[in-house]
């Protein structure tokens, strides 16, 4: 909750895969808030008040899980709506002429986009979140210590620099507002 927090302010892209991470956490532990706080929250230096929090935002989040029907895979709601906002913008970005760098890149990031829409039989709402299951994706495969090929590597840090432009957009619509018109 806390990391999470943080990463909200600072890249939405971040905070949304740690948000699936979490999701996985949750899954990992059978959805069992008991279990979460005895071998999760209890491992943290946390004063207890803290921990309370943080027992209270897991626990809001299993009932979501159970409710929304995600307990075996699966994005929440809250998380669908960020990965939305993001496909959104990205959207009105690539539309308005006054982001040609940000055109540029997701053009470099293309290629990649498509080829993983093709290997992937799996049906997802928006580029943006292609980019975002490709950046989870890598990594799990990073946690589990497994290779990474270099043209994977490769791709995975074009999508990171695409994912980083739009968070700072995100972030800049959100404090400031972003003017798309000529």
């Amino acid at each position: 909750m806390f990391i999470a927090r943080e990463l909200r302010k600072k890249s939405i892209a971040e905070y949304l895969l740690y948000m699936w991470q979490v999701e996985d956490l949750i899954r990992a532990y059978g959805c069992n808030l008991p279990l979460i706080r005895r071998e999760y929250i209890s491992r943290f230096d946390y004063p207890d008040e803290e921990k309370e929090e943080l027992t209270d935002w897991f626990g809001n989040l299993i009932r979501m899980i159970n409710e929304e029907g995600c307990r075996e895979k699966g994005h929440l709601q809250i998380n669908k709506i960020v990965a939305q906002d993001m496909g959104e913008l990205h959207l009105r970005l690539l539309d308005s002429p006054k982001f040609p760098f940000y055109r540029a890149e997701y053009y470099k990031v293309l290629p990649y986009i498509v080829e993983l829409r093709k290997k992937s039989g799996d049906q997802v709402e928006n580029e943006i979140e292609t980019c975002l299951n490709a950046l989870y994706g890598v990594m799990m495969l990073r946690l589990q210590k497994k290779d990474i090929s270099p043209d994977t590597q490769h791709a995975i840090q074009e999508i990171s620099t695409l994912m980083g432009m739009l968070s700072d957009y995100y972030q800049k619509d959100k404090t400031e507002g972003i003017d798309f018109d000529e």
